[in-house]
């Protein structure tokens, strides 16, 4: 049986098609009729139907509620009715005793509309609190501040088509090549299609996508502002300008003419760390291209100057008329699945239902009237950075947090943590047993998940689509709305009794039928939608009744939604970061995605074969940084910020600059820990960032901290490594996170392509006790295996092997105390090549690696499982340009032609391949 619905990943809302058989999920592919991807997939997306495997589903998904009557006691499984009652229970209580504003919900870009637009009246109208936000808050507020400051509504103006239309792409903050690989898949074609094509990326890294343009500016961090007023500078400079066009439908141009007048090159090259001649290049190619779309995304949102960085870029839009034509305009790329369709239901502290704002009387009222309560609340509520500290002093008493992992996702850990400790009732309603923020829970409820649920999406084109169960949800997992809605129901009965229900739902159709009608008239419409019509074809908003389809592109006629239908410049000057590298901190930390992780890798850090592209967590560091301070690749550095310390391995690399550091956002508690100097447990790569947020958004710069670098002094390494079978893989890995904690480092991740591993990592002052040595072995599986043991030297070897027909295979291995054998070890298990006749070798420290092992190369494809050395050896025997080079290249190893995430890194190889080629190297 074959289901359509859409993929919980990224915000291009790519739709799948999902097979079933035996109510169990099959396989996945891209729907050829879903307008978003047109069948194509990325890797993430392709190997969905491998995380609901029933070995992870078993082990990895919360199947049943459970509940700790007490602080320190053990959770208990419980039935809904015990679980939701003593829920209803201890909300209804801190309200009476301390108020409405003492309960915050904190929710999720990954709940589908249905689910957001329960929580956000629960809220509002039930409790009476507008303290509900989302993690959207932490990707997509600035965005949103940025086109209601500029354009008049939170609406991208702009669709997927539209790159097939532009002539110019200007990309801003934002890796598309990883963190939305399918729209990439559209640049690349677009530019097959339209050679002329521009791109400019602006990025300090040289990230895949840089590496893809005709221009990169690597400025300097956080300098966007400046560098966008300088930009409009050469434009006034040069005549580039559309003054007819602004004269007649915008407003407030002579005030940031003003403000950008000492915004010139010189200046400008300066505080951006970029050349003059490329300044005025982009500023051309921007302005005076027939069509200039550009794409952003958090290298411009996740900043304290977030809402001034979007209006900045918006404002060239503006200045040069590139807006409200086919190839044209300012289109913000949506971090999550759903966080549009979560702005749509009013879903932040700060709005309310259909993009109404939550400080307008009349929109209060409108809401009130539409829900049948006396009023909404109109004191502003508590944002996620604010929320968590009003936790963490004691002033919210009961947190309700749903298909997010604050733990892992949120900035300065330290103060997460204490607010999830402090919260006298905490709720995580959830479908993964293994995110961070489960450990903090007195109450766990277990939610479906993808491939479960149903309702619906919007994607960054604002196209809703919808979302389809395929199989039944797993144990006694429910839907989130009904969670939502079976808890608001019996709360209503304590603080409302005798009333009638502001519930009533039955079904997800039932629930978007009221939002439906809370757009009428405004301008996300979607009156003229229903689920029937979206079951025939997603469609775009807005479309009101009695439209025939929903409108690609706004503002064609240049009326703008404001008081007076202009636009408004906004008058943003350049500010700092809100941590600028000084002699303590000297290094700008810049945190941002993976190609093949998504965000907390609750679902996809249960595949190990989506750990091949970025096997561990790292620190990028450039060359010339470690080589001034005599550091190596693999060396452990100790990365402290104002906040926190964590341990990483380093590895060089030239796309980050001179004093920038590069680490995934990914990397929580769950995959990277220890202890901590301060007996505290290391909360990974979040702990080091900081809480310090835009004014207008209210969003933190995640994206930057500064911190200090110092090699790590821990002698005392270990690697452990096995295969497992698959039903054990991910309870041995719980288990070993357990472990963490007892060194001062460690890491604990899954491998394998066609099988499953866990590696774990650890680095100690000294050799830890014997005891812990023996539980890594029994989880390992390697208790019953060849050894051999120092203890005074604190050294043991540990190896596994196995008889698979006539040969013998390494199963798993442990080094302890000298690891420095590691990498051809590994590349023994990795392999499966025959062991037996490395005998002693796997026992001897320090042995060097055979000649007859070859070394493994990085994975360059995750689908087919082809590393950079295989690439090249093929490249070595291909012929043609580039293109004729890359097509013999797919069509020896096939890398590249299922996803196609890898395509911009299989470019970079072959241009590489063509520039060291002898009729290159020997040109004149």
């Amino acid at each position: 049986m074959t289901t359509r619905s859409t993929c919980p990943y990224c915000g291009v809302g790519c739709g799948v098609l999902i097979d079933t058989e035996d109510g169990r999920i099959t396989n996945v592919r891209g729907d050829p009729e879903h307008p978003a991807n047109f069948g194509r997939l990325c890797t993430k997306g392709s190997t969905l139907h491998l995380t609901a495997s029933q070995a992870i589903t078993q082990h990895a998904r919360l199947l049943h509620p459970q509940l700790r009557s007490t602080r320190g006691e053990a959770l208990r499984r419980v039935g809904w009715d015990e679980a939701l009652d003593h829920a209803a229970q201890q909300f209804a209580s801190t309200v009476r005793e301390h108020g409405p504003d003492a309960v915050g919900f904190y929710v999720s870009g990954q709940l589908l509309t249905e689910d957001y637009y329960v929580f956000n009246k629960l809220a509002k109208g039930l409790v009476g609190t507008n303290n509900i936000d989302t993690n959207s808050r932490l990707c997509m507020s600035s965005a949103v501040a940025g086109y209601k400051l500029t354009l008049g509504a939170d609406a991208p103006p702009a669709c997927y088509e539209d790159v097939r239309h532009a002539d110019c792409l200007f990309i801003a903050g934002s890796n598309a090549a990883w963190a939305h690989p399918v729209l990439f898949r559209r640049i690349e074609d677009a530019r097959a299609e339209r050679p002329g094509m521009k791109v400019i990326v602006c990025d300090p890294r040289r990230t895949a996508t840089a590496e893809s343009a005709d221009l990169h500016l690597p400025l300097q961090p956080g300098t966007d502002v400046m560098l966008f007023n300088g930009l409009l500078h050469i434009m006034l400079w040069e005549g580039w300008t559309r003054p007819d066009w602004i004269a007649r439908h915008t407003s407030g141009f002579e005030a940031l003419k003003a403000r950008v007048r000492e915004c010139t090159p010189e200046a400008v090259a300066r505080v951006c760390g970029l050349r003059q001649e490329d300044l005025v290049t982009a500023a051309r190619w921007f302005a005076t291209s027939p069509a200039t779309l550009s794409l952003y995304c958090q290298g411009l949102n996740q900043s304290t100057s977030g809402t001034a960085k979007n209006a900045a870029l918006i404002n060239l839009h503006l200045a040069t008329a590139q807006i409200g034509r086919p190839g044209a305009g300012p289109f913000s790329l949506t971090g999550q699945p759903n966080a549009m369709g979560g702005r749509e239901v009013g879903g932040l502290a700060n709005l309310l239902s259909a993009h109404r704002d939550l400080a307008n009387p009349t929109h209060r009222a409108e809401v009130a009237a539409l829900w049948g309560v006396p009023c909404v609340p109109e004191r502003p509520g508590r944002t996620a950075v604010e929320m968590f500290q009003a936790a963490a002093d004691g002033e919210i008493k009961a947190l309700w947090i749903a298909c997010t992992n604050p733990a892992q996702s949120m900035p300065d850990q330290a103060t997460v943590r204490r607010a999830l400790e402090r919260a006298e009732f905490v709720v995580v309603q959830e479908a993964f047993a293994t995110t961070a923020t489960c450990e903090f829970a007195d109450l766990l409820l277990p939610a479906s998940t993808w491939g479960e649920k149903d309702g619906t999406v919007t994607n960054s084109e604002r196209r809703i689509s919808r979302v389809r169960p395929a199989v039944a949800a797993a144990g006694e997992a429910r839907h989130d709305w009904r969670i939502a809605v079976d808890f608001a129901q019996r709360l209503e009965a304590a603080l409302r009794p005798g009333a009638a229900t502001l519930f009533p739902y039955a079904t997800p159709e039932s629930i978007w039928m009221e939002h439906r009608e809370s757009t009428r008239g405004r301008d996300l419409d979607i009156t003229g939608l229903s689920y029937a019509r979206l079951d025939e074809a997603p469609q775009q908003w807005p479309l009101p009744e009695g439209a025939r389809e929903g409108r690609a592109r706004l503002y064609e006629d240049g009326v703008f939604p404001t008081a007076d239908g202009r636009a408004r410049f906004a008058d943003v000057g350049y500010k700092p970061l809100a941590e600028a590298r000084e002699s303590r901190y000297p290094f700008s930390l810049i945190t941002g995605r993976l190609r093949d992780q998504w965000h907390g890798m609750s679902r996809t850090g249960t595949l190990g074969r989506l750990f091949g592209h970025v096997p561990e967590p790292v620190v990028q560091l450039h060359p010339q940084d470690m080589e001034r301070r005599g550091w190596k690749d693999g060396e452990l550095l100790q990365l402290t910020s104002r906040r926190a310390s964590v341990i990483v391995p380093v590895a060089a690399s030239d796309s980050v600059g001179l004093s920038q550091a590069f680490m995934g956002m990914h990397w929580g508690s769950e995959f990277l820990g220890g202890m901590g100097q301060d007996g505290r447990p290391i909360a990974g790569v979040n702990a080091l960032t900081t809480s310090d947020h835009c004014p207008g958004s209210k969003q933190p710069e995640l994206k930057h901290a500064a911190v200090k670098i110092v090699r790590a002094e821990l002698p005392w390494t270990l690697l452990g490594t096995a295969w497992l079978p698959p039903d054990e893989a991910t309870p041995g890995r719980t288990r070993l996170q357990a472990l963490m904690t007892r060194f001062p480092f460690a890491t604990c991740v899954p491998f394998g392509h066609e099988r499953s591993g866990l590696l774990f990592r650890a680095a100690a002052f000294e050799a830890p006790p014997a005891a812990l040595l023996d539980e890594l072995e029994a989880v390992l599986g390697l208790r019953d295996a060849l050894r051999y043991e120092d203890a005074r030297q604190g050294q043991r070897r540990v190896v596994r092997l196995a008889r698979d027909g006539g040969q013998a295979r390494l199963e798993g291995f442990l080094l302890a105390g000298d690891t420095r054998s590691q990498a051809w070890i590994a590349e023994l298990l990795r392999s499966g090549a025959p062991a037996q006749a490395f005998g002693r070798l796997l026992l001897a420290p320090g042995a060097t690696a055979p000649a007859n092992l070859p070394a493994r190369s990085a994975q360059v494809c995750t689908c087919f499982d082809v590393d950079e050395a295989a690439i090249r050896g093929a490249l070595a025997r291909c012929q043609g340009d580039a293109p004729a080079r890359l097509a013999q290249l797919q069509g020896e190893l096939r890398c590249g032609t299922n996803c196609g995430s890898c395509i911009p890194e299989l470019k970079r190889l072959v241009g590489t391949e063509i520039s060291l080629s002898p009729e290159v190297m020997n040109h004149p």
